[in-house]
């Protein structure tokens, strides 16, 4: 099989023609319209029920509203609101497929600034409505109780008069969320423009060329070439280093107006809103935390290990090998074309489940996936949901790697849990990141271990242990260097302004204490916060756990299926159509899983230490 540069098929874009003929169509100029008529008339209705919180009920003793003036104003609201969001997701969907493929079509960025501006306006009559709904919560239960709209969303009612506490005034919230689009959302535009367009000067082969940054970035982890990725490497450090003032400049422009909210909402700090968002209680986080950083002296046994495959004699491993690949194509590393790794993803799902399969199917046949590296186009990988058309599509950068073939496999886990829950509205299906990432890291799991049995060789099994081990130590690792990096950077945004100096020596700083004797600490990479998009969405801290909580959830609730077989498949898809409806802690139970006991997430770590060992002993 071959690598990606000498795959001679073009790698598909993704397709969306179903969703609207162009951003000049008419049915799209139609929707934005419908849109901005329904947000009007969300107004007009909280307007009418006098939807609006009181800065000073509270403290005058506010009386509650009477059962069916309170029953009518939640129904009207939650008609309403789902059917605003579901517009808003369809048409946010279609403009940031150009926007994340295309970062220099100035057409989509426009759309993109006129929607952001409707989502203000979504954000405003939320938090109008969550700080009346807290107000007057001494009215739900009764109202839970009655069959309805309102007993249809309970728990999102619930959550929603419990988050109430958190929210300034009315006015100050409305002023926040104006001034984010100028904001923290420029910042976080910037950062994504700055990334997605940089290109550096690359010789190989003889020929120098003008590789984007996406594709650098894989040649520096996959090129099987030691000397092309420690070049590679060095490039892309350069590069980042480029610019690193303006990228700078985005971090603190996020993280400071982040600090700032939470401090006028009365949070703890910023891991507070992040737990609340993800469901999580600090005790569930440190179990989990724990139980990964007691597992860092085996990760550093793989690295090391590692080391001395690559031919490093002083046994520490530099940045550029981390996730190299250990062995030769002519020796057994898997290495796919597109059509390949089509095959090999829905094979192996379709051995779980005839659903799960056929969703893949339908992603690879209709082009829901867009793969191709090219200028202009975000680094990564993500999934997302078109609600107009109850599909979702696929965005990676494919280079023919067996890592590659895993992460959309991750994807297409994320679409099926999409699948699960699309007879749902928007407000039944918001799902905690923790919760998240649990279909996707199942999928993921089913490929590795599918792959793992399929085996030829032992230079074959090793190069499948050796995907899987890197993305490991990503996950549970270099996490927790990203969760050290994002705490201690909040900590100190408070009290001023960080340099790019700073960002990197924490950076590294993290690194150190996470990798320690594993890697060569001469070669780390400082600039992992520039890239990582993540860092730079101001309304969602400390995205870094819920990638750990996935991977490790995903592990245990595998085991269970390996254990019970089919009958484990309709309980699973009842938990992803569960997870905007449940908090982690609850959905685990029904498996006979406490997440708030370490022990869990030790059995989970323990699988990945027993691939380490079989690694080791190859």
């Amino acid at each position: 099989m071959a690598t990606m540069a000498r795959v001679e098929e073009a790698l598909p874009h993704w397709d969306l023609a179903n969703v609207y003929a162009s951003l000049e169509a008419e049915a799209f100029q139609r929707d934005v319209d419908e849109l901005n008529r329904q947000l009007d008339e969300l107004d007009a209705f909280l307007d009418a029920h006098a939807i609006a919180r009181n800065a000073h009920a509270l403290a005058r003793g506010h009386t509650p509203l009477g059962a069916e003036a309170l029953k009518a104003a939640v129904a009207g609201y939650l008609e309403r609101t789902n059917a605003a969001l579901s517009l808003s997701g369809t048409l946010g969907a279609y403009v940031r497929s150009f926007v994340t493929t295309d970062s220099y079509n100035a057409l989509a960025r426009r759309w993109l600034s006129r929607l952001e501006q409707s989502s203000v306006r979504l954000r405003q009559q939320g938090n109008r409505f969550d700080g009346w709904l807290g107000e007057n919560a001494a009215g739900l239960p009764a109202l839970l109780d009655t069959p309805g709209p309102a007993r249809e969303h309970a728990f999102f009612l619930r959550e929603t008069a419990e988050q109430s506490r958190y929210l300034m005034s009315e006015a100050e919230e409305a002023l926040a969320a104006d001034l984010s689009l100028s904001g923290p959302s420029a910042w976080s535009k910037l950062q994504g423009t700055v990334t997605s367009q940089l290109s550096v000067p690359f010789e190989r082969g003889g020929r120098q060329e003008m590789l984007p940054i996406t594709t650098l970035q894989n040649l520096a982890w996959h090129d099987p070439d030691a000397g092309v990725r420690q070049r590679a490497y060095e490039a892309e450090i350069a590069a980042w280093q480029s610019v690193r003032e303006p990228l700078a400049a985005c971090l603190n422009g996020v993280k400071g107006a982040a600090g700032t909210l939470n401090r006028r909402r009365g949070r703890v700090d910023a891991l507070h809103t992040s737990l609340d968002q993800s469901r999580l209680d600090r005790a569930t986080l440190d179990a989990m935390m724990g139980a990964m950083q007691a597992s860092f002296p085996v990760f550093r046994r793989y690295l090391r290990a590692k080391a001395a495959r690559l031919g490093h004699a002083d046994g520490a491993l530099p940045w550029w090998d981390l996730m190299a690949p250990v062995v030769s194509i002519a020796a057994g590393e898997r290495h796919f074309s597109f059509p390949q790794a089509e095959d090999f993803i829905v094979q192996q799902f379709g051995q779980f489940s005839g659903r799960l399969a056929g969703l893949a199917q339908r992603a690879f046949a209709n082009r829901w996936i867009d793969a191709e590296p090219r200028a202009g186009k975000r680094g990564g990988a993500f999934c997302m949901w078109v609600p107009g058309v109850r599909e979702s599509r696929v965005l990676c950068n494919f280079d023919g790697s067996l890592d590659q073939l895993f992460t959309i496999a991750h994807e297409l886990g994320h679409a099926f849990h999409n699948e699960c829950q699309a007879g749902q509205l928007p407000l039944q299906s918001l799902t905690p990141m923790t919760l998240a990432e649990t279909a996707s890291t199942f999928c993921e799991t089913l490929v590795t271990d599918a792959a793992l049995s399929a085996a030829a060789s032992p230079a074959e099994e090793l190069s499948i242990l050796e995907t899987f081990l890197t993305g490991a130590t990503q996950i549970v690792v270099d996490i927790t260097s990203r969760f050290m990096f994002e705490q201690e950077v909040f900590e100190r945004r408070a009290q001023a302004e960080l340099s790019a100096d700073d960002f990197c020596e924490i950076m590294l700083r993290a690194q150190r204490a996470t990798y320690g004797d594993g890697l060569d600490g001469r070669y780390l990479h400082p600039y992992m916060w520039a890239w990582k998009p993540h860092y730079y969405r101001s309304e969602l801290a400390f995205y870094n756990y819920p990638y750990a909580f996935g991977l490790l959830f995903g592990i245990g609730l595998y085991a269970l299926y390996q254990s019970r077989g089919p009958a484990f498949v309709a309980d699973y898809e009842a938990l992803l159509a569960s997870t905007g409806q449940a908090a982690p802690a609850e959905l685990a139970a029904r498996f006979g899983i406490d997440i708030r006991q370490p022990q869990f997430w030790r059995d989970s770590l323990a699988v990945i230490e027993r691939r380490i060992d079989r690694y080791i002993s190859l």
